[in-house]
This record gives C-alpha cells, structure tokens and sequence, in this order.
C-alpha cells in the first residue's frame, strides 16, 4: 500500500538508487506513475506493504517502507530490484551501480565513478567540504540528517588526505 513519504516514520527502512543523469519532467511523471503502481502492490508473504516514495533533485529515487507494519522479504526485496531494473532498461539509466559517487558542486549534482572521484580527491578537486550523497544511509531520520553531508563527515572521507 502506498503511503506518503513525509508521513513514514523516523525508523522506516529506505534505499536510494542515484541515476548517472538527471531524469526530464516528463520521465518524472512516468516514474512516479509506475512507482505508485509498483507500490501499491508491493507485498511480503501476501501482506501489503506501506511504503513511500520521493524523487530528489531529479535524480535520486528515494524509496521508504514503514517495516512496522511489514519488513520487507527475500522476494519483495527481489521484486523492488527487479522494478528497479525495469527502469534502468526503459530509460537508459544506471541506478543500481553502488560505485558512483554523486556529489554538489554549487546547485549542480555532478556523478563521478569511484576511481574518478578517488583522482579528483588526490587533485584537490574536491574536499572535504564538497557537499557529497551518502547513499548508506538505512532509514529515514538518516536520510534527513546524514544523506547529503560535507564529505568530512561520509564513507567519502577516506579519499580526503
């Protein structure tokens, strides 16, 4: 069952998936189409499921499932990954690649690959103040507070000398 993002709870489990382009409007409006069909039927064990959903800076999806109404399985996990697949085909996209980096600079989201983004580090072409997305994050009240962090204060650190 789809429920609205902003009214999960704190603890609710979330994945984010960061696109290596920025998506139009009108793929938005797709998107959100085929994640409020996928999630109003997204269940575990034939129990429905409360999740939620938001699109951020036109790149990230953010999903997020209340699990204390019903934590998430093998196979609904499975069948969200499969969803999300499904995406990255139609839109010639890549949102399950954990080894990017996407990070501001001013309001621009730029996405680098790890080694790109380890080079740029050494060239003191980012620092330990650039704005970067920490994607590790599992809930929601981690979302809000520690997703988007100087990467000072992110997994990112370690490429900071």
């Amino acid at each position: 069952m789809i429920v609205d993002f902003n009214m999960l709870p704190e603890e609710s489990k979330v994945w984010i998936y960061q696109c290596n382009r920025s998506f139009t409007d009108e793929e938005i409006r797709e998107i959100e189409s085929k994640l409020d069909v996928f999630l109003d039927n997204w269940t575990a064990h034939g129990s429905d499921l409360q999740a939620g959903y938001k699109i951020v800076y036109k790149r990230f999806i953010v999903i997020g499932l209340d699990q204390q109404v019903g934590a998430a399985t093998g196979c609904s996990i499975d069948a969200s990954v499969y969803f999300i697949q499904e995406l990255e085909k139609e839109y010639q996209v890549d949102l399950l690649d954990k080894m990017n980096v996407s990070y501001k600079q001013g309001e621009f989201i730029a996405y680098k690959t790890l080694i790109d983004f380890k080079k740029m580090a050494k060239e003191k072409a980012v620092s330990k103040n650039t704005i970067v997305f920490n994607n590790l994050v599992v809930n929601i009240a981690e979302f809000k507070e520690n997703w988007e962090v100087p990467a000072s204060d992110s997994w990112h650190s370690r490429f900071l000398k």
